[in-house]
C-alpha cells in the first residue's frame, strides 16, 4: 500500500468506527504523536499502545459525534515514504444533529505498507466543542491546587 491508500484507510476507519483494524496499519514500533493537545503529547510507540488508543478514545468520541473525512488535500514529498494530508473530520452532534467541522494535518511515514511515523495536528478545541466536552478541557488546562 502507498503512503496515500494508508491514510485513507486510516481516517476512514475512524471516521467508520473500525477501531480493531486500526492498530493493522502501523508497525509495530511506531511513533505517534499529537503536537497540540491541550491534554499532552503523549506518544504512541507501539501498536499495541495504539490499540488501546484506539480501544479506549474512539468509542469515547464516536458515542457522541458522527463524521467522515472531507477537503481531502494529499502533498506527495521528495520523500516517498511521507506525505502531507490535509482534511477535516465533518459531522454531526449524535443528540442535537449541529454539524461541526474539525480541521487536521497529518505527517506520515510509511514504510512497507505501514505508519513508523506519525504527526497528527487535530483541533481538538473544535473537537471538544462537538462533544460537549469545553469545561471538561478547561478544568483539564487548568492548574493543580
Amino acid at each position: 500500500m502507498t503512503p496515500k491508500d494508508v491514510f485513507l484507510r486510516l481516517v476512514h476507519g475512524v471516521a467508520d468506527r473500525d477501531f480493531e483494524a486500526l492498530p493493522g496499519l502501523y508497525a509495530e514500533q511506531t511513533d505517534v504523536r499529537h503536537p497540540m493537545s491541550p491534554y499532552g503529547d503523549q506518544p504512541l510507540l507501539s501498536r499495541d499502545a495504539l490499540r488501546e488508543h484506539f480501544g479506549g478514545t474512539g468509542p469515547r468520541v464516536t458515542e457522541v459525534v458522527k463524521f467522515q473525512p472531507a477537503n481531502i488535500r494529499i502533498h506527495e514529498t521528495q520523500d516517498p515514504e511521507v506525505i502531507v494530508a490535509e482534511f477535516d473530520y465533518a459531522g454531526t452532534v449524535i443528540a442535537t444533529g449541529e454539524p461541526f467541522t474539525v480541521p487536521c494535518v497529518f505527517v506520515l511515514r510509511v514504510r512497507d505498507g505501514l505508519i513508523v511515523e506519525s504527526r497528527d495536528y487535530i483541533d481538538h478545541l473544535a473537537m471538544a466543542r462537538a462533544r460537549g466536552q469545553l469545561d471538561e478541557l478547561i478544568a483539564a488546562l487548568e492548574p493543580a491546587s
